[in-house]
């Protein structure tokens, strides 16, 4: 499938892809894979990313407010009730994601 300009693409039937409300933005309804073709999620990179601007996530400081400190003896409590494990990555989920070392 090949895009000779973004939003306009060789086959139009297909309606995963669809142009955007914001000018200059193209959607797509599905799963996106890059270096795979198996996406087992909305977005899937396998080998290294190069982001020029910032990457916004819910964890993120600008996406907060209320932010204060808490009890630290209360939160090293509740930590120590975590459980913690070790594992080790499926043979077929390694392979698939191009993990070397499980």
């Amino acid at each position: 499938f090949q895009a000779s300009n973004p939003g306009q693409f060789e086959n139009d039937s297909d309606v995963l892809w669809q142009r955007g409300r914001v000018p200059e933005t193209i959607v797509y309804h599905g799963r996106v894979g890059i270096n795979t073709d198996a996406p087992d999620e909305a977005l899937v990179v396998c080998g290294n990313a190069k982001v020029m601007g910032r990457v916004m996530h819910p964890s993120d400081s600008r996406a907060k407010q209320n932010i204060r400190e808490v009890d630290t003896n209360e939160q090293l409590r509740r930590i120590t009730q975590m459980r913690l494990v070790e594992y080790d990555y499926k043979p077929e989920f390694a392979s698939v994601m191009g993990i070397k070392n499980t």
